[in-house]
């Protein structure tokens, strides 16, 4: 099975390295890593990855309004949004944008990760450990893959 390509964009770059090894040991082929938002639809748009991982709080271009414009631009690739903003209205706002998962940094990243990469990469919706989406999808039927180890 080819390894999933994948775009990673956050503005620290402590945190963005360490979520590059990561995403390359076992999960994917790491194609890209950015620091805002305007330079990942950039990114997307030349490298086209399956999978983008973007974090809400970024310069230039906020994450949601990155995933806004990847949906037009790469509307193959598929966005997991990381954040340490665990709010509903968060949680709505990202999969309203065209986001297909969401997850916080503050849970097991190493547990969660390949897991979210593998249901986005199936179809699915997902929502990590500690999100409530029952509040942010109170008005939708769709299901969604919960966090499950």
């Amino acid at each position: 099975m080819k390894k999933p390509r994948i775009l990673v964009a956050d503005d620290h770059p402590v945190i963005l390295k360490a979520l590059c090894g990561l995403l390359e040991n076992g999960v994917g082929e790491v194609v890209g890593a950015v620091t805002d938002g305007q330079a990942l639809v950039e990114a997307a748009q030349r490298l086209e990855p399956d999978i983008i991982l973007a974090d809400i709080s970024m310069p230039r271009l906020n994450g949601l309004e990155a995933t806004r414009a990847l949906q037009h631009s790469v509307p193959q690739s598929k966005v997991i949004i990381l954040t340490s903003h665990y709010e509903p209205a968060y949680v709505a706002l990202a999969f309203k944008s065209g986001a297909r998962g969401y997850l916080l940094k503050r849970t097991s990243l190493h547990a969660e990760l390949s897991q979210a990469v593998f249901h986005v990469l199936a179809g699915d919706r997902y929502i990590g450990h500690g999100v409530n989406e029952e509040q942010a999808f109170a008005d939708e039927g769709e299901s969604l893959i919960r966090y499950r180890l």
